[in-house]
């Protein structure tokens, strides 16, 4: 039995609440379960300086955690005078996966800076990050449609991610917090709407892995990964 109660296939409710942000070209707070990130989207009328006359535009992101996110207070980033490493990695792999579902040519010589906010964290922050990215990315693009500064849909697909691991010997979809911290195998799995793999991050925490596992887990992923698009469709109705 997983702490929640949960069955092994069973998703965190998920909800998305778009428009959320007054200023930004396209916003949500999506919420997995306990885990809760503010998604906002901003468009520069610019690219990057190493894309100028390429014709191509860019999305990248930024990915912060508010201090009392978590259990107990982590000191902000600023204060530090750096970002740590993970919130590099982490920041990078939401640009990696959204750019992946998008025509860049079509985008235009523009970027587009996806911020993602953690507000409260219970596991799978990075995977909301980039589930409720896309949504924000989507809304500020269709903007950019409705005011015909591009002509062509540069958003090829949904992009959605997604947490499996082995938990308790058992293979489990969407840890939270509890789970995540006891698994012996932990994995993100980041696919498109039609179930294109853009990228898997895998790892033995506790104990090695078995090839039928990584399907199964790669299996449990599909299925959630088909339902968080289903709650992207819902948001930008």
């Amino acid at each position: 039995m997983r702490p929640s109660g949960r069955n092994l296939s069973d998703m965190r409710p998920i909800s998305i609440e778009t428009g959320v942000m007054r200023h930004a070209e396209g916003s949500c707070l999506i919420s997995c379960g306990d885990t809760k990130v503010l998604c906002s989207a901003t468009i520069e009328e610019k690219a990057p300086p190493f894309l100028k006359g390429s014709g191509q535009g860019w999305v990248t992101a930024e990915y912060g955690m508010l201090p009392r996110a978590t259990n107990s207070r982590n000191r902000r980033e600023a204060a530090a005078g750096k970002q740590s490493g993970r919130t590099q990695e982490i920041q990078r792999l939401i640009g990696r996966a959204l750019r992946a579902g998008v025509d860049r040519r079509a985008l235009g010589e523009r970027q587009i800076v996806i911020d993602c906010d953690v507000i409260q964290a219970d596991g799978g922050t990075r995977c909301a990050s980039i589930t409720g990215g896309w949504v924000a990315l989507r809304l500020a693009v269709n903007k950019l449609l409705k005011a015909n500064i591009i002509t062509t849909d540069p958003i090829m697909d949904h992009v959605a991610a997604v947490s499996c691991g082995i938990y308790a010997g058992q293979p489990i979809v969407d840890l939270d917090y509890a789970e995540d911290s006891e698994a012996g195998t932990d994995g993100n799995f980041i696919l498109t709407g039609s179930g294109r793999l853009i990228e898997v991050q895998m790892a033995a925490e506790g104990a090695t892995f078995s090839r039928p596992e990584m399907n199964q887990l790669l299996d449990l992923a599909e299925a959630g990964i088909a339902q968080l698009v289903a709650a992207q469709k819902a948001a930008v109705a």
